[in-house]
């Protein structure tokens, strides 16, 4: 599988975290589960320096990180990339991969590979081998919560933005409801826009089953966790049925071996979440298992740390931008890429990741609550 591999030293000096209070959605969003709600889930970033005056900077880190991972690598301790991946792996490794612990590790990933890149004077996406500064994306959102004209308007409004694939959430109590949502969308956009639909794990196979047996005259792009996202019998279980319609997970899982299982079990598309992945190169990795595999290949998260590893996928490999989610969140940071007729463009003149948050917007909103220092043991 494809690792990354820098021989380059890493020792950091210092970091500063910055805590905010939650920003707030327009309106509520819900999915079927009745997960989310009226915040995004950002409550800090944070800016890690090494001892050569370079800053890495991160839009999404929480406490679990500050008291994780800072006493393990401010220690005056010089490793390489992966030297420091190793050391750090085994300090976490009996948390468990799908722990919020293990997620820390790719987050230093990425921050580690924005002060090589910044080394070398390269925007991060180049540094990583990308030849494009783009990436192609979809657009999902449609809470539960909106009325059904309130639905259609959000949907053929991303289409008239330039996005050909869209996605809305199903898994109401009302299936009925769920089936009539999808029959005005599909009508409002047309046959030749590709329409998807997340139940975010709310069915038990045999719904899963009949729902998808009902939808097969949409021609739906896929189906969202349909059911839990860890029932890998139940996946083989859906496809051993006849169940037609593609179905697509990943984005509860943290580590590449799970997809794995998941292109063994069936399913027909592999969705890794950028945030959530415990080693970044993981995304390539799962990129590669896809083309190898001859499954389609959707990479979720929030959009603006996403992109940057979009730029290294193909055309018809796609990332998220949930717009309800992530676009308020974007709001309040800079130098984020530019959202243009369905693809996300990243600046080329800046090195490493550009992206960090407003933090004098924050603060003059009364949003920023604190900032701690971190500094390296002598």
């Amino acid at each position: 599988m494809f690792r990354y591999n820098f021989d380059e030293k890493l020792c950091f000096s210092k970091a500063i975290y910055y805590e905010f209070d939650p920003i707030s959605l327009p309106r509520i969003f819900q999915d079927g589960t009745g997960g989310l709600g009226k915040y995004a889930p950002e409550r800090g970033c944070i800016e890690l320096y090494d001892t050569e005056g370079f800053v890495a900077h991160y839009l999404a880190i929480d406490k679990t990180f500050i008291n994780t991972i800072l006493p393990l690598i401010l220690t005056g301790e010089t490793r390489t990339f992966n030297e420091w991946r190793e050391f750090l792996y085994w300090k976490v490794r009996n948390h468990g991969c799908q722990s919020e612990k293990a997620v820390c590790l790719g987050k230093m990933d990425t921050l580690m590979l924005d002060l090589l890149a910044q080394r070398k004077n390269m925007p991060l996406h180049r540094f990583l081998g990308a030849t494009k500064d783009w990436a192609n994306a979809y657009k999902g959102g449609g809470s539960i919560l909106l009325e059904d004209s309130e639905l259609v308007d959000d949907m053929q409004r991303y289409v008239d933005e330039g996005y050909k694939t869209v996605k809305f959430k199903v898994g109401s109590d009302d299936m009925e409801r769920d089936l009539r949502r999808i029959d005005k969308v599909r009508t409002a956009v047309g046959p030749d826009i590709e329409l998807a639909v997340d139940a975010n794990q709310k069915w038990d196979v045999a719904t899963a089953a009949k729902f998808a047996e009902l939808t097969e005259s949409f021609n739906l792009a896929w189906l969202e966790e349909p059911i839990h996202a860890n029932d890998m019998n139940g996946i083989r279980e859906l496809k051993e049925r006849g169940f037609k319609v593609p179905i697509a997970f990943g984005e509860s899982m943290r580590i590449s071996y799970e997809f794995e299982i998941y292109a063994e079990k069936g399913v027909d598309v592999l969705q890794p979440s950028v945030g959530r992945m415990t080693r970044i190169d993981d995304l390539i990795a799962i990129r590669d298992l896809a083309r190898e595999k001859g499954l389609r290949f959707m990479s979720g998260g929030r959009v603006y740390l996403c992109a940057l590893f979009g730029t290294l996928f193909n055309e018809d490999e796609l990332i998220e931008f949930h717009e309800p989610i992530s676009k308020p969140v974007c709001e309040y940071a800079l130098n984020i890429p530019q959202e243009r007729n369905g693809r996300f463009y990243l600046p080329t003149d800046m090195p490493g990741n550009p992206q960090r948050l407003n933090l004098d917007k924050l603060e003059r909103e009364g949003l920023l609550k604190s900032k701690q220092y971190f500094y390296a043991n002598k």
